[in-house]
């Protein structure tokens, strides 16, 4: 499907900012569509550091469960620290269990299995953990919504300090909502409408960071904050948590740390991927889908013993394990969404605006993914379904012009259990209700034409002879790139290409030299997987002549959306381009 081209405009003097920041225009423009719109504000962005963080205690109950958990560890109480088993809850079990072994707590973790016992606090764990000797339980990453499992643990006579990120569950009487909390010990989640602390968009992980940052402090425990802090980034990138104020310090310290990790198990990992540099697009696309393979697939336990392993060997076959739970995930994945595209292709599916689909053999830990590469290739809202253990569950993804959780309300009367939030929700349903509910969506849709074209927002119109090593240095300060901190969209249209290759062992990487300037000055465009897309535009436009171009694009013009970057070969350096989009000039 191609994509729509929007140029992103402002009223702000775009030159009158960039000399008060010595920061060229392109950049500027960069940061006023982040937001971020004045020297000050800038200043800090480029600039935050560990120092810019806010102050724990500011935090609604941090200073009543700090307490309750210093207590416990003083009177040799038996503490579970109850986690989550993906990348979140993974890193913020770490967090906790080895800030509490430091502070020399009775300390153990249970992380639940995804499909026998779900997301969040279960009764019959609770009651396990109870005649185990339990006596505190410490969430994280979990908890905010788990009134009933709460109640039964503090009638066990458990304490109970939930830290929690997850938005506030209500009930809805007349239009209006109205927040329940759980009868807990103490509450941590800054989402909480009484929490004074002033970033409310913090991950479990950073969550969990906040809090033993402040254990440390009331025990006066000599710590190295880089061995939290690169586990709360793991934790912030994987969640995907907009990466501004706290959330980008933390992420931004944490990719500095993990290229030079001490972790042993994160070393194994990153060195059975082959990862020769750590950026957010590794964590996000690399070390945290291996760490979420487990609790997919096996159990998340696996990934918690790997980051807090410390004997080489066992690490190594971690690693290992996690590194083939992966590549299984992958390929079970894979075989899903073909599957589920021929399907939809051969019925009149093709034409709903939204897609709910049920597929009995989905693994139930990947239809959240399969249901989001489904909605990347027809960019509709979808929802994807499989069997499940008592009743049918799955996982919906959005685009932006549908609020998701908002639509599943309306039908709520055909849903069994669901939540989520505007681009992705989970749901439990029964399977005679699923026809009800595709058919509900449907007639409440209000999706147009318009809406369901892909849009590419650009940042900025730049021209080729603008681009210098200085350019892209300038932009990298701005990294890590991620939600609410996104990778700058760059464009350029009536480019010349005076040559056409075909690269790779696979003879898809598409490279144009592209001139810009009457003496012949190039560059090289670079399209990894472009060549078929390509190659697509050419026959749409000279039908059969098309190689004929290929071989000499005499006039050839495109329009590009690009991100320059800095290649080096042979220890020199070279400008190029990477292509996101390519159409045709005046097509």
């Amino acid at each position: 499907m191609k994509s729509k081209w929007l140029l992103r405009t402002t009223k702000i003097d775009i030159e009158n900012l960039s000399k008060k920041t010595n920061l060229s225009p392109t950049v500027v423009k960069i940061l006023i569509d982040r937001g971020i719109t004045n020297p000050k504000d800038i200043k800090r962005f480029i600039e935050s550091s560990i120092n810019d963080l806010h102050n724990p205690l500011l935090m609604q109950d941090m200073e009543m469960g700090i307490e309750i958990i210093k207590d416990s560890i003083q009177k040799d109480k038996k503490i579970c620290i109850y986690g989550d088993y993906d990348a979140d809850g993974v890193t913020s079990t770490v967090i906790l269990y080895k800030a509490l072994k430091l502070c020399g707590a009775d300390v153990k973790y249970h992380v639940p299995d995804r499909e026998s016992e779900g997301y969040g606090m279960n009764s019959e764990r609770i009651k396990k953990l109870y005649k185990e000797g339990i006596e505190v339980i410490l969430t994280c990453d979990n908890g905010i919504s788990c009134t009933e499992e709460v109640k039964l643990a503090k009638e066990l006579g458990m304490t109970v300090v939930i830290t929690d990120h997850h938005e506030l569950p209500f009930l809805e009487e007349n239009g209006q909502r109205k927040y329940v909390l759980p009868e807990a010990d103490a509450i941590i989640n800054p989402k909480r409408k009484d929490c004074k602390y002033p970033f409310k968009l913090l991950c479990g992980a950073g969550i969990a960071f906040k809090f033993v940052q402040t254990l440390f402090s009331k025990f006066k425990v000599d710590y190295d904050v880089n061995e939290y802090i690169e586990l709360a980034g793991i934790g912030t990138v994987c969640d995907i948590v907009d990466l501004v104020d706290e959330n980008r310090i933390i992420a931004k310290r944490a990719i500095e740390q993990l290229n030079k990790t001490s972790n042993l198990g994160l070393k194994c990992l990153i060195e059975q991927m082959g990862c020769k540099s750590i950026s957010s697009y590794t964590i996000g696309f690399q070390i945290g889908p291996c760490i979420n393979a487990t609790g997919r697939l096996e159990n998340a336990s696996l990934s918690v013993e790997l980051l807090l392993c410390n004997e080489e060997r066992r690490a190594r076959e971690l690693a290992d394990v996690l590194y083939g739970l992966n590549k299984k995930r992958q390929d079970i994945t894979n075989e899903n969404v073909e599957e589920i595209i021929e399907s939809i292709e051969e019925s009149s599916m093709k034409n709903q605006k939204v897609l709910v689909i049920y597929k009995e053999n989905v693994h139930e830990s990947i239809a959240g993914i399969v249901a989001g590469k489904i909605k990347e290739k027809y960019n509709v809202p979808t929802i994807v379904l499989t069997k499940g253990k008592d009743m049918p569950k799955g996982s919906g993804r959005s685009i932006e012009e549908y609020n998701l959780f908002e639509e599943l309300i309306k039908c709520k009367e055909y849903i069994y259990k669901f939540g989520g939030h505007p681009m992705a929700a989970g749901l439990s349903i029964k399977e005679e209700n699923i026809p009800k509910l595709r058919e509900a969506l449907l007639k409440n849709c209000r999706l147009t034409d318009e809406d369901i074209i892909p849009k590419i927002r650009i940042d900025r119109r730049l021209s080729l002879r603008e681009i210098n090593f200085d350019i892209i240095n300038e932009i990298k300060m701005l990294e890590p790139f991620g939600k609410g901190n996104s990778a700058p969209v760059l464009a350029e249209k009536n480019i010349t290409v005076k040559a056409i290759s075909i690269l790779g062992k696979d003879k898809n990487t598409l490279k144009l030299r592209c001139i810009f300037s009457r003496e012949g000055n190039f560059i090289d465009a670079l399209g990894f997987g472009m060549v078929e897309e390509f190659i697509e535009l050419l026959k749409e436009e000279y039908g059969e002549d098309y190689l004929g171009i290929i071989d000499e694009p005499k006039g050839l013009k495109v329009d590009l959306i690009f991100s320059p970057f800095k290649n080096n070969y042979k220890d020199k350096d070279y400008l190029q381009l990477k292509i996101n989009d390519i159409r045709l000039s005046n097509k």
